[in-house]
């Protein structure tokens, strides 16, 4: 089975078209090594997928039919990216650091809404 093919069947990528953009821009590996969108892929293969900044690593069991339903995904791919890509990630997520300094100016209208709660629980 081809590679943009099976990305998209084990539900990496929406479609197969996003799959085959991915593989033409690099972002997909196989054994350590960048491929077109037509390399087959065996059992065994070691694939490296770079999504929304994580290099999602995985091994392949099997080869399904079709796209899979996302319960079945498991039964073809086993998923070992380590767990620190994932952290790196959601502390850019949580990070909110505000773009300017507290206490100068009028406050933005987030910190507006949490004084008027604040001042509305009190009562």
């Amino acid at each position: 089975m081809r590679i943009d093919k099976f990305l998209w069947s084990v539900r990496y990528f929406k479609t197969r078209n996003m799959a085959t953009i991915a593989c033409k821009k690099g972002q997909i590996k196989v054994n350590e090594q960048t491929v077109k969108p037509s390399r087959e892929v065996y059992p065994m293969d070691k694939i490296r997928v770079r999504k929304n900044q994580i290099d999602h690593q995985l091994t392949i069991l099997d080869i399904p039919e079709s796209r899979v339903g996302a319960k079945l995904v498991d039964v073809y791919r086993k998923d070992t990216t380590p767990k620190e890509a994932f952290v790196h990630n959601e502390l850019l997520k949580n990070a909110k650091e505000h773009y300017r300094k507290k206490g100068l100016g009028r406050p933005t209208k987030k910190d507006r809404r949490d004084i008027e709660g604040y001042l509305d629980e009190s009562e």
